[in-house]
This record gives structure tokens, sequence and C-alpha cells, in this order.
């Protein structure tokens, strides 16, 4: 909005600061209800895969196989027991609010790009008949694209976000990305990781003819 517009019982200036405030609150909420939301749909759906005697693990992403196609966008919201669910819900949950402070609908088109770059390269060259499933993918992904969105927009609040980032899960995301546990899928994780990090680069701007 423009210093010179106005809001009810106040100047231009002092409405136009109200109004930017209660938007920033107001994305907020949307990305803490959205967040929330969704680490709670993880665990309804772990619940009943548990109920159900782990009958939803099988659609997952099987490598290689034209039907494990089909796991790619499933996957991110499925988990292998509780542990597996627990271990992922405190990094989406924050890595995924303060990504979704950008606005809901920039969120959702990251995740969705991570989610099928990530996938894709899972079922590419993960061990033949192996099943993947879990939000780490995303997770990496989401933490590649903070730790390079703020140096790539020149923002001081996300160059700050970034080194926040890294400072405290830094050395975690970097052994997460190795070949180190074959229980493991560091396919996952490292392709996530490259995939967020390429959505945070600048589109190439195409000029007008």
């Amino acid at each position: 909005m423009s210093g010179s517009s106005t809001h009810p019982g106040g100047t231009g200036r002092t409405g136009s600061f109200a109004w930017s405030r209660t938007g920033r609150t107001g994305r907020a909420v949307a990305a803490a209800k959205l967040m929330l939301g969704w680490v709670a749909l993880l665990w309804l759906i772990e619940a009943v895969d548990y109920a159900t005697g782990h009958a939803l693990d099988s659609y997952g992403i099987t490598a290689r196989e034209a039907d494990g196609l089909s796991g790619i966008p499933l996957a991110p919201f499925l988990h292998f027991g509780f542990d597996h669910v627990a271990s992922n819900s405190v990094p989406l949950l924050v890595l995924g609010f303060v990504t979704a402070l950008s606005g809901i609908g920039r969120f959702l088109a990251v995740c969705a790009a991570i989610v099928l770059a990530d996938g894709f390269a899972v079922w590419l060259i993960s061990p033949p008949h192996s099943i993947t499933a879990g939000a780490s993918g995303l997770i990496f992904g989401l933490f590649g694209y903070l730790l390079v969105r703020g140096f790539v927009e020149r923002s001081p609040l996300g160059v700050a976000v970034a080194v926040v980032i890294a400072a405290v899960w830094g050395t975690t995301f970097l052994a997460g990305a190795l070949p180190t546990d074959s229980m493991v899928s560091w396919q996952a994780h490292l392709f996530g990781l490259l995939a967020g990090a390429a959505v945070a680069r600048p589109r190439p701007e195409v000029a007008a003819v």
C-alpha cells in the first residue's frame, strides 16, 4: 500500500503500518494452522497404518517399478512407524512454517516441486525392490530452499534465517545426505536437498518482444 492510503480512525501513515502488521500476523497464523494440520495428518495416517497392520507401507516409492511411480506424491505422507513420524514432525513443522510465511501458494508450489523431483530421483536410483516413504525428503528440500533463498533474494531476514537453520541443523542434514545407513534413504535426503536449493534459484528473465 502507498503512504497516502488511509485506514479508518487514523492517519495515512498509521493506517498503512497497521495494515502491514495485520497482514504479517494473518500470514503467520495461516502458516501455523497449515503446518499443525499437516503434521496432525501425518500422525493420523500412521495411526491408520498401524491399525491396518501397516497396510499403507506398500504405497511408498518402489524403485524402478512402474507401479512405484504412484508412490511419489504419497510417500511424504507415509511413515514406517510412530518413531519415524516423531523424528520428522518438529523439523517439518518449523521449516514448513518458516517457508509458508512467504505465502501459502508459494509454499505449496515449492513443496510440489521438491516432492516430484526428489521422488523421481528416489525411484530411479534407490536399491532394487526397496520401498521409500517418509517426509524427510521434503524436509531436506525445505532446508535447502531456505538455505539458498535468502542469498538469492538478497534479503537480510532470509540470510539470517539461513544462518540460523544452518547453525541448528546443518551438521544433522549434512550427515543425513551421506550413505552411512542402509536403512535410511540418503537418496531421498540428498536429492531433496538439491531440489530445494534448485527451486530457490532465480528464474531466468524473459524479455518481451
